[in-house]
């Protein structure tokens, strides 16, 4: 997968990642480097049995804020896992851990949850890091599995014209997507980029991916607009 960014980060590679200069601490805040984290989320994942078949990494031209993806080997057809990741030098966010698909055929991605370690970047907090990580990514195998029963769900469930127009409403009426990105979903909804999805029908599936399609270069900046996005397509789902 290419890492699709935004608000001018930009590509880089591992052995590059390792060369930008983090911050020097003060007695208030303890950076944590960019490619400290990718090491811990690669070794943890490993010690869990997962399996990391690619990464991509990016940061932000002055290097303050990265973002990156590990691709996971999947029992599934159709998608690869990913985990997502971020950090910051400059206090704009703390460090996250989301855990997601991504599509093979039209390369997006969205993101099941997004699992943020709410602590300051401080002396301790770069202490316990280790620990912090594995208390996400223990529980990683529950989250493929039911991704993978969400997946299910949405293939099966077809929506009426009606029913998806008012789903598409939902996600601007919930911020998932602005009112610029509507007709960009609909088109995508009617006629799909990709032959893969008019074969589902008018599924809850093709919808998901419609938006997701749409919104990809937001997912790792702001993983809530996926999150948002899942819960009403369950909420479609349950309803129909």
């Amino acid at each position: 997968m290419t890492l699709m960014l935004h608000c001018g980060a930009e590509p880089i590679d591992y052995p590059a990642l390792r060369n930008i200069q983090t911050p020097e601490p003060t007695p208030s805040h303890v950076p944590i480097p960019h490619h400290r984290l990718v090491d811990m989320v690669r070794h943890t994942l490993g010690f869990y049995g997962h399996e990391v078949i690619s990464e991509s990494h990016g940061v932000t031209l002055d290097g303050m804020r990265y973002f990156g993806v590990m691709m996971l080997k999947s029992p599934y057809g159709g998608y690869e896992d990913a985990v997502a990741l971020r950090n910051s030098h400059d206090k704009k966010f703390p460090i996250g851990i989301g855990f997601g698909g991504h599509v093979f055929c039209c390369d997006n991605m969205s993101l099941m949850a997004d699992h943020v370690i709410r602590r300051k970047h401080t002396a301790n907090a770069k202490r316990d890091l280790p620990g912090l990580i594995a208390e996400v990514v223990e529980p990683l195998a529950d989250a493929r599995d039911l991704q993978q029963q969400s997946f299910s769900r949405y293939r099966a469930t077809l929506l009426s014209p009606e029913r998806a127009d008012h789903a598409i409403l939902d996600r601007f009426r919930t911020g998932v997507i602005n009112v610029n990105r509507i007709p960009e979903v609909v088109h995508e909804w009617e006629t799909p980029s990709f032959e893969e999805f008019e074969d589902t029908g008018f599924s809850a599936w093709r919808l998901f991916n419609a938006v997701t399609f749409v919104l990809n270069g937001r997912i790792l900046g702001e993983p809530q607009s996926t999150q948002g996005l899942h819960r009403i397509i369950d909420g479609v789902c349950v309803h129909v």
